[in-house]
Order: structure tokens, then sequence, then C-alpha cells
């Protein structure tokens, strides 16, 4: 078994990963160019954590970044407005090249869609790498899915180019969480990830827990970082009106949650303690947004509520999410009771702290003790409806000055520790050397 950070108030957050950053400190200005592909398989317009800005981060640090990644259809499965799938486009709305890449759209109960999904990717994305890698020095690949470090393993292989592989969620573990399992997918994909892992120069966690289970996995230690994941969050302007949302009254305690409706996030448990909360305190009101394979499911269990306490909204962009996170009252985290979610920080965690606001979470394991840790979260047993119920009537039962002392401590604790400048700064550092390496 893996020892996690448990979940209690003794936890505290473990020290930058120094030895990986003078292992990586080259100065800059002494530095050839480095020249990076950035393979992702999602990226803006879609909901992507590591996007855009983290591209232009790159190139503030002297870098020449281009990107690939397919054509945008997450979470709905379905192409964006303005796209459709072919051969090539080169995407031309960013400072930076972009290059996309047929997909087959799906993200849906569907396995065969899935597999397609991922699969097609890692079709497109090695042949894209066959006919381009040559004249990049080093590819960082983000994932989730492993397809596309898969084909930069096999296409670094054929030029002689490294990679970094990113792992934000642990496979084939999460698959099999997500009900993809079968009696042959473990092991294939196990075989693809300890291949890819092989051939990796480096391989990033977002965790100490996954960093601890990828050990296990017999990845190298000196192989082996761990990089915490940072807010994409943009504060409001000045001049910006407060952002008009269905059913929201301000005289109610406003309870938000805006991502992907997913099997992972288990919002059903979170709908129910809101209706038994509300025999407590008729104050309460919850607001989901979003889009993913458990919205029909959560608007069945609404319209049988029939309360109108509890509102679905539909997906908004992430610059009108972040208004309505500013309007919240508190904000809303939850992750099923799997093991594997004991060894997960969700990138929601660092973007509520940033947005500075009481926090209600049902977690275990890493990311719970870190939020405990914060002092701006109460924090629950995950699928616990009774403990959430209670700890919805004791973020209700908080003076507005109690609320904002929460508030602030959770965007202290992010600037001191998660901030995005650090994480971009040991990125670099790792791009630099491992490219210098293969000079």
């Amino acid at each position: 078994m893996i020892d996690t950070p448990p979940a209690a108030s003794g936890y505290r957050l473990p020290a930058p990963d120094r030895k990986a950053r003078h292992a990586a400190d080259i100065p800059l200005q002494s530095s050839p160019l480095v020249r990076v592909l950035f393979l992702t398989q999602w990226f803006e317009p879609e909901p992507a954590f590591k996007g855009a800005s983290f591209a232009a981060a790159l190139i503030g640090e002297g870098m020449e970044v281009e990107v690939a990644t397919a054509f945008p259809n997450y979470p709905g499965g379905k192409l964006y407005p303005g796209y459709r799938i072919k051969p090539y486009q080169r995407d031309r709305q960013w400072p930076f090249q972009v290059h996309r890449l047929p997909i087959w759209p799906s993200h849906d109960r569907s396995a065969i869609g899935r597999i397609l999904n991922y699969a097609s990717f890692f079709l497109s994305s090695l042949i894209f790498g066959l006919f381009t890698a040559r004249r990049f020095d080093v590819i960082y690949v983000y994932h989730p899915p492993v397809t596309p470090a898969l084909a930069a393993a096999i296409f670094g292989a054929v030029y002689r180019r490294p990679f970094i592989v990113e792992i934000q969620d642990l496979w084939p573990d999460s698959v099999l969480a997500s009900g993809m399992g079968g009696k042959a997918i473990p092991s294939i994909l196990g075989k693809i990830c300890d291949f890819v892992y092989r051939r990796a120069a480096l391989v990033i966690a977002q965790s100490d827990g996954m960093k601890a289970r990828l050990a296990e996995r017999g990845v190298p230690p000196e192989k082996l970082h761990r990089l915490y994941n940072w807010s994409t969050h943009v504060p409001a302007t000045p001049s910006e009106p407060p952002v008009a949302i269905d059913g929201w009254d301000d005289d109610t305690i406003n309870f938000v949650y805006g991502g992907n409706l997913g099997q992972a996030q288990s919002l059903g448990y979170v709908v129910d303690a809101f209706i038994r909360a509300r025999t407590a305190n008729g104050k309460v009101r919850l607001h989901l947004f979003g889009h993913g394979i458990e919205r029909d499911r959560l608007a069945q269990q609404i319209a049988a509520d029939g309360s109108g306490d509890i509102f679905l909204h539909g997906p908004v962009s992430r610059a009108k999410m972040d208004r309505i996170f500013d309007r919240a009252d508190a904000l809303v985290l939850h992750l099923n009771g799997e093991s594997l979610y004991d060894v997960t920080i969700p990138s929601k965690l660092q973007h509520y702290l940033s947005v500075g606001k009481p926090i209600l979470a049902g977690l275990s394991g890493e990311a719970a003790g870190m939020l405990q840790e914060s002092g701006a979260a109460i924090v629950c047993p995950p699928e616990d409806v009774g403990s959430m119920a209670a700890a919805i009537g004791k973020i209700a039962a908080l003076s507005d000055e109690s609320r904002a002392e929460m508030s602030r401590k959770g965007r202290v604790f992010y600037d001191r520790n998660l901030a995005m400048e650090r994480a971009v700064d040991e990125t670099a550092r790792w791009l630099r050397a491992v490219a210098a390496s293969n000079r």
C-alpha cells in the first residue's frame, strides 16, 4: 500500500523538489533556443488546464513552442462551432503555431467510442510526429490519455528526440474507474504505460502520492518528479458587471460547482446532501455548471426533488465561469471513493483556492490534507451524504466575516505554494536540461 498524507490538520505541504530544480539549473542567457512540441489531446476552446497560457508562459521563458492537438470536442463529444474534422488544420487565432489533428469525437458511456477517440488521436499524433519531430529539441506530452505519449515514444525514437510526459490521471486505474474496464484492457494499457515510462526522459506526476505509485510500478526515481497544478482563474476587471445567473438569490447561501459532470465527480451524492441539508437550513442553494456523461442522471435526480433550490445549468465559457465563481458564497468539490483519488489532486482544487471562497469538499488522501492545511475548506469523506449535509450547514451558518477569513486563507495558501510562476520555472528548467542532454 502507498502511504498517502492523511486527511488531518497535521498534514504539511511537502517542500519543492529542489533536487530536480538544481539538476536543470541552466541559465537562460547562456542556453541555446529550445524548440518544444507541446502534444496534448485537449486545448482551448476546450476547458484544458494546460493550454494557451502554458504555451505562452514557456515562450516567455525564451522557448519556441508549437502545439499539436485535436479538433476540440471535449467534454461533450461534439465538435465546437466553427470546426469540422479535416486531415489537418493550422489554427491561426494564437500567437504561436497550433496544429489541429483529426480525432473521432466521443465522450460518452460507449467504450467503443472512447477507444476510437483515443486511438484516432494516437494515429494522427504519430503521423504528425513522423513528419515534423526532427525540427524539435524536446516533446512535452500532457497525459491523459496515454496514447499521445505512446505516439511520442515511437516518433521520438525514430528521430532520437526525447520527450517528457506529465501525468494527471494514473492509467490504467482511472480508465477502470470510469467504467471502461474489461478483461484485456488493464493488461494492454499497463504494458503501454510501462513502455512509455521506459522511453520517457522524465515522468512528471501531479501529486506526491501519484509519484510514489509510479515508483512502485518501476519508474526509476531519477526520472520521477512532482509538479503541482496551478489555477487558470482570471480576476474580474473593475468595469465588469456581475454576471446574471438563473435561479440566483442573493438572500440565500449559493454553493457553486463548475466543471465536468462525470463518474469521477459523483455529484449525485452532493445533490443528495443538499436535499438533506435543506431540511435544517432552507436558505441553501446549489448551482451545477458543466457537461458530462452524468448530466442526464443529475437532471433526473434534481427533477425528482422538485424543490427549486438545486439548479443544473449548461456549460459556460471559462471567463464566465470565473465570474460565477466570484459571485458564489462557497464552492463545491467532490471525487468518488475510489482509492485512485487518494493520490489525485484535482486541478479544481487550485482553481478554487485562487478564487478565494470557502470550499465544501468531499475528498480523501492528499487533496483532503492539502485543503485542510489551507484553512479554506470544510472537508468530509467522499460519498458521505450525512457528513456533507452537516458541512453544508456549517458553511451556511458562518458569519460574513468568517467566510471572508476562509477566503483569505485560501488565496494566501495558493500564492505561497501553488502559483503558476513556480511550476513554469520548474518545467522550463526540465525542458532545457533534457534538450541539452540530447545535443
